[in-house]
């Protein structure tokens, strides 16, 4: 299936070729809030707009079993971008040095005091992408809040065969599960003051993982990754080369395409590590931020979610797991289970190349009619550009620690129908599904967020 994106994009690009600066309401705009994927976990949850009322769940339903697919916390950047940023520092003493030359005493009046001397936060580290402490404490209170919202599910002595904790062989994610979890063992072991638990976290090679780490093992993905790459980053160079025309004139500096794509990077990195706003972010006005932030997210969603079949496709093995997971649990309600303690949860840690696929197998943050269309494995529409609205935001996709929680809750039969011939009631088996905690609407579902088990899997085609 072909997407073709460029001469679409292109225009819609275009047509934003008058960049309007800051009006008075303006001031309320919180550039933390259009970071994309790079958005720490809490900013993104406060950003939910209420408009979607939760099923009630009946008083006689009771949780069984819970999935749960999450993005590593917030990192630093990787070594390749802190080079990057380095580099950022020379080039923006060059561009200082030019005005300098260049310019009179008024138009250098107009260049931020920050940018005179300024160096990369993270310079000279040889080191990056590791978990930072505001990762850990997302992961961490993520436990805690799943074991205060599931007593029922957390209340068993701990076995790893109950609670099966994976993550992928990168640090990150392997130490956002080791967070997680002293969140949500806090209380039920002996060591240290915190009375903390030792518990395992397991992980399969990168070569071989296909569940976490797909997008590693899919050569046609990676296929189809290394030639819209290119793609992806021409069509963002007529909005940077218009930005980088308005900051020239703002500023009186000559700033490149290429700056502009380094800027809009450290000032993500400044609002989401550090809650720096006033800096590089301060460069754009909440008109530009709008616009670098749809880039970002029609990346994501080119390169990671609906813009091809293949990115959500090579997720089914995944899906294929937590429907299994959940058919156990049944069977082991039912008592069709021979021995041991059943599994309670099945808890995973991986990336936004994980948690993108995962959420579009879903069907979430659709427009209109579109998933009969990725049923089909048509192609959507690309989100339509500021200010327009638009459900695909990378913020709410996969932010740091972005999750889905998928919940098997078994209910009683509520009419004659629903009992055995011998008379005794049957049990019926429905999945909850959250987003980054919230209920949210599936498709499949009749856009409710608490379906029954085997519609769940009958409209979306899984076969086990």
């Amino acid at each position: 299936m072909a997407f073709a994106f460029p001469t679409l994009l292109l225009t819609l690009l275009l047509s934003s070729s008058h960049l309007p600066l800051s009006s008075p309401a303006d001031e309320a705009f919180d550039v933390r809030r259009h970071l994309s994927t790079v958005t720490r976990y809490d900013v993104a949850t406060e950003t939910y707009d209420g408009s979607f009322s939760p099923s009630a769940i009946h008083d006689g339903c009771r949780p069984i079993h819970l999935n749960l697919v999450a993005r590593h916390g917030t990192r630093a950047p990787t070594k390749k971008r802190i080079k990057e940023l380095d580099r950022l520092a020379i080039r923006l003493d060059l561009l200082l040095n030019d005005a300098k030359q260049k310019a009179g005493k008024d138009s250098l009046q107009k260049i931020p005091a920050w940018l005179w001397g300024w160096q990369s936060p993270w310079k000279g580290r040889e080191r990056g992408g590791e978990l930072i402490v505001k990762g850990e404490e997302e992961l961490y209170k993520l436990g805690t809040r799943v074991r205060e919202r599931f007593p029922q599910l957390f209340d068993e002595e701990y076995h790893p065969d109950t609670f099966r904790i994976m993550a992928t062989q990168v640090p990150r994610a392997s130490a956002s599960a080791v967070a997680f979890g002293m969140g949500i063992f806090a209380g039920k072991g002996s060591l240290g003051p915190g009375q903390h638990r030792s518990f395992s976290v397991i992980s399969e090679s990168r070569a071989s993982d296909i569940h976490l780490r797909f997008f590693d093992t899919c050569e046609t993905y990676k296929e189809f990754r290394t030639s819209k790459e290119p793609d992806v980053e021409k069509m963002k160079e007529p909005l940077f080369d218009q930005i980088a025309s308005s900051l020239s004139s703002r500023y009186h500096l000559n700033f490149t395409r290429q700056d502009i794509s380094t800027l809009w990077f450290l000032c993500k990195q400044e609002a989401s590590l550090l809650d720096i706003t006033n800096q590089a972010c301060g460069l754009f006005n909440p008109s530009e931020v709008s616009l670098l932030e749809w880039t970002d997210d029609i990346e994501v969603f080119v390169l990671k979610g609906y813009g091809e079949s293949v990115n959500y496709r090579m997720g089914v093995p995944l899906l294929q797991d937590v429907v299994h997971s959940m058919e156990q649990a049944i069977s082991a309600e039912e008592g069709n289970l021979a021995g041991g303690t059943s599994e309670k949860a099945r808890l995973r840690f991986a990336h936004a190349e994980t948690v993108v696929p995962f959420t579009c197998l879903l069907g979430l943050f659709l427009e209109g009619p579109e998933f009969e269309q990725i049923q089909r494995e048509q192609p959507l529409s690309l989100p339509p550009k500021p200010p327009q609205r638009r459900n695909w935001r990378g913020s709410s996709v996969a932010p740091f620690a972005g999750n889905n929680m998928l919940v098997l809750y078994q209910c009683p039969g509520n009419s004659s129908n629903d009992r055995l011939s011998s008379g005794v009631q049957r049990n019926k088996y429905f999945v909850h599904v959250l987003h980054n905690e919230i209920p949210i609407p599936m498709p499949g579902c009749g856009q409710r967020d608490f379906c029954q088990f085997e519609v769940f899997k009958v409209r979306l085609r899984i076969q086990i």
